[in-house]
């Protein structure tokens, strides 16, 4: 399997095209045991103009029923790449996000279109739109989890690919963020919580509650630990700082 991995690496390497990409992942999709695979930005199903990442086998009819109902926001597989590095198997979702039965749904309707279990490589580049790599089986069959962690390389060694074939820029220009929202930002880096933020900032704590909430929206992340990993990419927050008056202005 890691031969497998190494070979599809060095395949995904040369690709010049989507389209090629897409054949090489149809290939290996089908070396590592799965029967669908689905590789995209996941804005890029709500805005098809902007030049995201997006290649999949999917069956048609479910892809139609995703775009046609708005089904992609509310995506659990999506929702739970947010909140992790590292892949997962969808049998672990509800350790990942709190499944609401909006959630439970759209994983029982995929089921109807063939989708049955599978194994997610979250992708979060910090400047750009989250992303993943799914590989799905049909439904009925098992996971190969013997192969998740060639799967995890595969799908990483695949992102990278589509990323560079689309050119894609790499980085956007940082949002904006008021002082207050910075001072925040800084206190989240050194592991403050809410309630503490509201203390050492002498307001209340839904305030500081809502400060986070706005730096977060900015950033369109979920997760207190990805919006300092693209504070610290757009160098709002420095390790040598350790203040919240010290915000630039």
């Amino acid at each position: 399997m890691r031969r497998l991995a190494d070979r599809f690496g060095a395949r995904a390497g040369s690709c010049t095209s989507l389209e090629q990409l897409r054949t090489a992942l149809v290939s290996a999709c089908a070396q590592l045991g799965f029967d669908h695979f689905a590789l995209l930005h996941h804005s890029s199903l709500e805005d098809p103009d902007r030049r995201l990442v997006r290649i999949d086998n999917y069956p048609s009819g479910w892809v139609a029923e995703l775009l046609e109902r708005g089904l992609a926001v509310d995506d659990p597989v999506h929702l739970a790449s947010r909140r992790t590095n590292t892949g997962f198997a969808w049998g672990e979702l509800g350790s990942l996000i709190a499944l609401s039965r909006r959630h439970r749904a759209i994983l029982s309707r995929s089921l109807r279109f063939g989708i049955g279990d599978g194994f997610t490589v979250p992708v979060n580049v910090p400047g750009e739109p989250p992303g993943s790599c799914s590989f799905a089986v049909r439904g009925g069959r098992s996971l190969p989890r013997r192969r998740l962690l060639c799967a995890e390389l595969v799908g990483a060694h695949a992102f990278r690919a589509a990323r560079r074939i689309q050119k894609l820029p790499r980085r956007r220009p940082r949002p904006h963020l008021s002082r207050r929202e910075l001072q925040c930002l800084r206190l989240i880096a050194l592991g403050k919580s809410d309630f503490e933020i509201a203390l050492i900032l002498g307001i209340a704590h839904e305030t500081a509650r809502q400060y986070v909430k706005r730096a977060r929206a900015a950033y369109d992340v979920v997760s207190r630990s990805q919006l300092v990993v693209n504070a610290l990419f757009d160098e709002w927050v420095g390790f040598e700082e350790v203040l919240p008056g010290s915000a630039r202005p």
